[in-house]
């Protein structure tokens, strides 16, 4: 072998060393993941920063995107203007492997209660994007958010030892909930309620398993035929599912051309729904997501 030959199998070789060790070398701080507290803080920020009407404070990447109720929007618009308070209660949901900081906040626009649902999607440490549904009670409602003055009943309670189920466990079983109002029955859907399970929608208490009167699998439910779920995220830690639906047609049960639009989320362990928390709000039938479900909903 000539000696030019030599050299350059020499530097060749060198070169696929080098290449080597850099894939093995760790990720730069660009690609850097928020953990727990991170996002937690990232979403203390966000509503901060909404009550003061002030954006300019938020870590917004790039390419950031935000929607209100499904349409694109922009930041210090609609909300951003006429909220006038922060209402106390705040229930989190944090995604810690697909960086998103979700939570049920309770708002206030002078003398109507906002309930507020947002999600922050994150990306190598700044908000990439920013999804709300946004439900205004006015004070003379007919159904005042009356449990939203203290924390949600077993949402934050920590798992019992021996009883996680594992991210795709918990999805299944949060999706028998959006089976159980497809089919009209949650005994037919095989949605698996804990004996103490009970549930909040906007701030009101509308079933309880440890009720006679509100037990979820003897209420009356309409079908839903055209129900859409989308998983919007899934706190693995605290063993809750917080998923997005559409309801679908049902007559003019919503109102006329209407549907109900939900961010509902589910405590679950020990394969069973133990608690469930909404806030939703009547939308029309055609509105979607527009977001990307972050793990896959079987049809």
């Amino acid at each position: 072998m000539s000696k030019s030959l030599c050299t350059l199998v020499a530097r060749l070789f060198a070169l696929s060393l080098i290449l080597s060790l850099l894939s093995l070398s760790p990720p730069t701080a660009s690609a850097q993941a928020c953990d727990r507290a991170c996002l937690t803080g990232m979403m203390t920020r966000f509503i901060n920063a909404l009550v003061a009407h002030d954006s300019s404070t938020l870590p917004l990447g790039e390419n950031f995107r935000y929607t209100e109720d499904s349409r694109n929007a922009r930041l210090g618009e609609g909300i951003w203007r006429s909220v006038t308070a922060n209402g106390g209660f705040r229930q989190d949901y944090i995604d810690t492997r697909k960086q998103v900081a979700a939570a049920h906040v309770l708002l206030r626009e002078a003398e109507a209660q906002v309930l507020y649902s947002v999600l922050l999607h994150v990306s190598n440490m700044k908000i990439a994007g920013i999804e709300t549904l946004v439900q205004r009670v006015g004070a003379g409602g007919r159904l005042q958010p009356s449990e939203l003055g203290k924390p949600i009943r077993g949402m934050n309670d920590p798992v019992p030892a021996g009883m996680r189920n594992s991210r795709e466990e918990m999805i299944r079983v949060a999706l028998t909930y959006p089976e159980g109002l497809r089919v009209g029955n949650f005994t037919d859907g095989g949605t698996p309620f804990a004996e103490g399970a009970y549930r909040v929608e906007n701030g009101v208490i509308t079933a309880d398993q440890t009720d006679p009167r509100r037990r979820m699998y003897e209420q009356n439910i309409i079908v839903h035929p055209g129900i859409i779920s989308s998983v919007a995220a899934v706190d693995e830690e605290n063993g809750t599912v917080l998923l997005w639906m559409n309801f679908g047609h049902t007559g003019d049960s919503y109102g006329v051309g209407n549907a109900l639009v939900t961010f509902e989320a589910f405590k679950v362990w020990g394969g069973k729904i133990q608690s469930v928390n909404a806030f939703f709000k009547g939308l029309p039938i055609s509105t979607a997501r527009f977001w990307p479900s972050s793990d896959p909903v079987r049809r």
